[in-house]
């Protein structure tokens, strides 16, 4: 999903002078955790991991039914928007008016089935229920219906949880390379591996070259929220560089899949085509324009909802990515961030960021503490939140980012250009060539597997 600009004229590695100046600036020190995933699991109190079929049920009953309103409500009211009914000043209004009304609706009800989403989404780490049976199928039955193929999608996000930020071995979201985007090789004499020092010349080069305009920005953001989640699904945009160009989650081949996913994936390319099939049947039977505002419509706001929380969870110019020698899974875990989604300083942003993490549980704002253990249910996340902050307080870590909006969004997009091609410990540099921390060794010999405890 990131520009590639191998097609534009590569920016010059000769330097303008002899011995350009640097330009030195302070940046926050990163120390490298060394806490075990065993010292996260014993500050979760034991009743947060308890998984409950019956509570689960209700919120996804509820969601179903904020979904039947917003339905209902369109549809009775919607169409009584008219000259009969209303008195506006100019007959434009009315369809205006209208439009304004399905937009509405669009809006509440996408994120109404991005709480669906969620629901599915824990199914596939099997914290829905204690029952594997009951996880499987109901995931499958809500993925399916909006347009996921939930065990495909399962075996690459669980392969995401176990290697998170591991520059080789991540799923998506994976930086690109100072060599990948045709950058020249890291020159010592104008700047250093750090991103703390850049002549000034070169930062003038490096943004030319990674067009480092507010419109550039706004166009690649743009192109993630409508088209990043069909695009992984298809492509396996922003996976690692070294897959195939086109692999994808609908052909049981690798290097996605092993043999052993085959009828995994075979049922969930049976459940897209029945999504699929359900679409073209309902256009043929009520028109499209209905089921544009109906369902693809709010469909599209579900995608944006996921591309814009999975986007701010794993990309920030403050998160580190590990190299092989260094990743722990405490490590990949601790390097996502909490966003309060939507959220943000005074009483309108309070508001919003309650409506929204409530209405997509917590998915957002509870990010860290589904990494260290997946199985634990939304409910319990906001609590075990709270237990694996006060620990983490202890060692001077915070994993609280910004809160999660479409500023953000832009701002996160512009900083986070390029990764070095070099380093243990590696973090985003803007189109300047500047990192916003470095990272410091505390000490060594850790040794952490998460994986036989998700």
């Amino acid at each position: 999903m990131t520009p590639s600009i191998t097609s534009q004229k590569p920016a010059s590695s000769k330097p303008t002078s002899p011995t350009p100046p640097m330009v030195e600036e302070e940046v926050p020190k990163f120390h490298v955790p060394n806490i075990t995933t065993k010292d996260l699991y014993s500050a979760i109190p034991r009743h947060c991991f308890e998984r409950s079929f019956f509570r689960s049920s209700l919120y996804l009953i509820s969601d179903v039914a904020w979904i039947a309103f917003f339905l209902w409500a369109a549809l009775a009211y919607i169409p009584k928007i008219n000259p009969q009914n209303v008195t506006l000043p100019h007959p434009a209004f009315y369809k205006v008016a209208r439009g304004a009304a399905w937009a509405l609706y669009g809006f509440w009800t996408g994120l109404s089935a991005m709480g669906l989403w969620v629901i599915a989404h824990e199914c596939g780490h099997y914290a829905f229920s204690t029952s594997k049976t009951v996880n499987d199928v109901i995931g499958w039955i809500l993925h399916s219906s909006l347009g996921v193929p939930h065990f495909a999608w399962r075996v690459s996000h669980n392969k995401h949880h176990a290697h998170t930020s591991h520059l080789t071995e991540e799923q998506f979201y994976v930086p690109k390379t100072r060599s990948e985007l045709g950058l020249p090789p890291l020159d010592h004499e104008r700047e250093n591996l750090e991103g703390t020092k850049v002549s000034v010349d070169l930062q003038e080069l490096l943004s030319e070259a990674l067009e480092d305009a507010p419109v550039a920005s706004l166009y690649w953001l743009a192109v993630y929220f409508l088209l990043g989640w069909p695009l992984y699904l298809l492509m396996n945009a922003g996976g690692q560089p070294s897959d195939p160009r086109f692999a994808n989650y609908f052909i049981p081949s690798r290097p996605l899949f092993a043999p052993h996913d085959l009828k995994g994936v075979l049922i969930s390319d049976l459940g897209i085509f029945l999504w699929i099939a359900s679409i073209f049947y309902s256009i043929k039977v009520y028109g499209l324009s209905k089921v544009f505002v109906v369902y693809i419509v709010p469909y599209m706001w579900v995608n944006h909802w996921l591309i814009l929380t999975t986007f701010l969870h794993h990309t920030d110019p403050a998160l580190p990515h590990y190299q092989a020698s260094t990743f722990t899974f405490s490590r990949g875990a601790l390097s996502t961030f909490d966003r309060e989604l939507m959220g943000g300083p005074g009483i309108i942003g309070k508001i919003t960021g309650w409506i929204c993490g409530t209405m997509t549980h917590g998915i957002c704002e509870n990010h860290v503490a589904h990494h260290i253990c997946s199985k634990i249910p939304h409910y319990h996340a906001w609590e075990a939140r709270e237990a694996i902050n006060k620990r983490l307080e202890k060692d001077g870590i915070y994993v609280q980012g910004n809160p999660a909006t479409w500023s953000e969004a832009l701002r996160v997009m512009r900083e986070c250009k390029f990764v070095e091609n070099e380093g243990e410990v590696r973090f985003y540099k803007n189109a300047q060539g500047k990192a916003a921390r470095v990272p410091v060794f505390l000490g060594e010999g850790v040794s952490d597997s998460g994986a036989d405890m998700q």
